[in-house]
């Protein structure tokens, strides 16, 4: 007799990706022998790995205290749900992109079943570890509740905290604080991803260290140096600093690095002082950069003198310099004492990107504070915002197009998603901003963070760096629309907040078991909305936040369709045994008619069915349909 399965908080799709599972599904296809009674034999394993074991007590690498710790916080699943707020949002119904409020750990977590490798590009701005950015205590045994505590949702004695050089550990907090966060985004990037990180000197050789652990030393593509400013600070006796670093990592060898546009100014050193019938050149080199004996040769010129090779030899075989010589893309100088090659204007496919970016180029953070003023009435409630053209650069290296995945962890400022879209009104694209924010409380005793709380007052929202975010999109959304009439860019988004699940955790109290039973017998947080439900399906079975959902009332009581069938979901009350046959017949029906390419799992409400006879014949009934994965909440 075919049954409906109920799931609650210890069921696996009630939770986020198990990432440890997945790890062991991996090893056990690629190494069967070395499970005894479903558990590692890490002997057997080490037997199979052969040499490439190090057993060395002493190896290459970072370590810190809380190392281990991070990495389990990293594997562990979160119960959490993401709550939709279409009221904060702008074009709900038709935006691709999310702007989601919370902790960045727990909101990476959440997103691993619908996004694991489907993102293109992750642009990320943490906090520098200057001493007064923040560094808040993950908890892996309730990290919802931690997250709650520590934003001041909820009562507590916990507060985020700044990272000072006197706390002893000024370093390992912060390292601690990162090296989960991506670890975790590296599962969300595509094949063909990449990471683009900037950070100051206070942090870049431990994040190097990270990085080169979590993604593969061989993945670092470059460090990029930028120029944030061009004006002279600091004191006599010491440097005026004008840079920051950004690394790049690529996700595999599938990433290809695009190249730039040219401009005028780039093709300024090219020429045709010989009338060249392939037009403007310039020279270039002719030497090998590694040793090859075996392009070791002199060379010898029209007149019959002689040129002796380089040290490591020229850069092509006697054979391919011959045949340049005779095509006119190698000469000699007047002299005969060099040969020079040609590189012709018109061969180059863009421009090479190079390693130091300059701020009259990718804009400063004077630039980007230029920006936000003219947002915020002359204001800047932001710290250290980054300039819309940096990260536009950025998005042109990485190669996105057409609806490609930026994501952005450290929202801050939301440069990322104005960016995304003036690269999209610019090139005629549609990629898709995902930003994250932490609602970090802002103290308007706080000389530093007065603006910020100011605003937040003015615009009647909750004072916290998440509403600022909200406020910059929806400020950039309008201005970029009334920019490019023309092109129907999405300048849109909706808002997310990371909140504890929505189905309830059975919670006994062993003085009053009777009472108990009675407050748990509805399995949904009281309180909650359907939506809120539904969306908490759509992201622990794995569907995109935007996918749409269709509602139509049968017999009386509402159905939800997402993903074109693939979920079919009734949360309604007083599914008796008279309405059992015409509801589940109406499921069958508009089923069909959605025709979905997968297996359609559908969801009720447990408390919703009138007693088992009610369930066990919708089980019947759909089963006979052909609907055999059957929920219940």
């Amino acid at each position: 007799m075919p049954a409906i399965k109920k799931l609650d908080l210890s069921d696996p799709d009630t939770k986020s990706a198990d990432i440890v599972a997945g790890n062991i599904d991996a090893l056990k296809a690629l190494f069967p022998e070395a499970f005894t009674e479903g558990k590692i034999d890490f002997e057997t394993l080490k037997g199979l790995l052969g040499a490439a074991v190090d057993e060395r007590d002493e190896k290459y690498g970072l370590n810190w205290h809380g190392k281990r710790r991070a990495r389990q916080i990293a594997l562990t699943p979160s119960t959490g749900t993401l709550l939709p707020c279409p009221e904060e949002s702008v074009d709900w119904d038709k935006t691709q992109n999310l702007m989601i409020e919370g902790d960045n750990l727990e909101v990476l977590k959440l997103l691993q079943k619908s996004y694991a490798g489907k993102v293109k590009l992750i642009y990320i701005d943490p906090p520098y570890n200057t001493g007064k950015d923040f560094v808040y205590p993950d908890d892996f045994r309730d990290s919802i509740k931690n997250y709650l505590e520590l934003t001041g949702q909820v009562e507590s004695g916990r507060k985020i905290s700044s990272n000072t050089e006197a706390s002893g550990r000024f370093h390992t907090d912060w390292l601690n604080m990162m090296y989960p966060r991506l670890k975790l985004a590296r599962n969300l990037l595509r094949s063909d991803g990449v990471i683009f990180i900037t950070v100051d000197d206070h942090e870049v050789a431990g994040l190097r260290n990270v990085c080169d652990e979590i993604f593969g030393e061989e993945n670092c593509l470059a460090i990029l140096v930028w120029q944030h400013s061009v004006q002279p600070k600091g004191y006599s006796g010491t440097f005026s600093v004008h840079h920051n670093f950004i690394l790049c990592y690529q996700k595999s060898e599938d990433f290809e690095l695009a190249n730039l546009d040219r401009t005028d100014e780039h093709n300024k050193n090219y020429s045709n002082p010989d009338n060249d019938p392939r037009g403007d050149w310039r020279a270039g080199d002719v030497r090998n950069a590694l040793y090859r004996p075996n392009l070791i040769y002199k060379i010898t010129t029209p007149s019959g003198k002689s040129i002796d090779p380089p040290p490591n030899g020229w850069r092509w075989s006697k054979e391919t310099v011959a045949t340049k010589i005779a095509s006119g893309e190698i000469i000699f100088s007047s002299d005969e004492t060099r040969i020079i090659r040609k590189i012709y204007l018109e061969s180059l496919d863009g421009r090479t990107p190079e390693t130091i970016l300059f701020g009259k180029e990718v804009g400063t953070t004077r630039d980007a504070a230029g920006e936000i003023k003219k947002l915020f009435d002359n204001q800047v409630p932001f710290d250290t915002p980054k300039p819309t053209t940096l990260i536009k650069h950025i998005i042109e290296l990485s190669g996105a197009r057409a609806r490609d995945i930026v994501l952005d962890f450290f929202a801050g400022s939301g440069t990322t998603a104005e960016a995304v879209w003036r690269f999209n009104a610019a090139n005629q694209q549609q990629l898709r901003a995902f930003l994250v924010q932490l609602p970090e409380p802002l103290d308007s005793e706080n000389k530093d963070q007065k603006a910020a709380a100011d605003l937040c007052k003015k615009i009647e929202r909750p004072s916290n760096i998440a509403e600022l975010t909200k406020e910059r999109l929806r400020r950039a959304s309008r201005k970029v629309a009334s920019e490019n009439p023309l092109f129907p860019s999405d300048s849109g988004f909706r808002v997310y907040q990371l909140a504890t699940s929505n189905i309830r955790a059975w919670e006994p109290d062993a003085a009053d078991l009777e009472n108990s039973l009675l407050k748990n017998a509805e399995h949904l947080v009281h309180g909650r909305k359907a939506q809120d439900v539904l969306y908490e399906l759509l992201l622990k079975l794995g569907l995109d936040l935007c996918v749409p959902i269709e509602s139509k009332t049968i017999v009386g009581k509402p159905v939800h369709s997402i993903g074109g069938g693939a979920l079919i979901v009734c949360l309604a009350d007083g599914l008796t045994k008279d309405v059992i046959e015409p509801l589940s017949a109406g499921i069958v029906s508009w089923r069909k008619e959605l025709a979905p390419a997968v297996d359609t799992r559908v969801v009720f409400k447990d408390s919703g069915f009138a007693d088992d006879i009610a369930k066990t014949n919708m089980a019947a009934i759909l089963s006979q349909a052909g609907i055999s994965d059957v929920r219940s909440l």
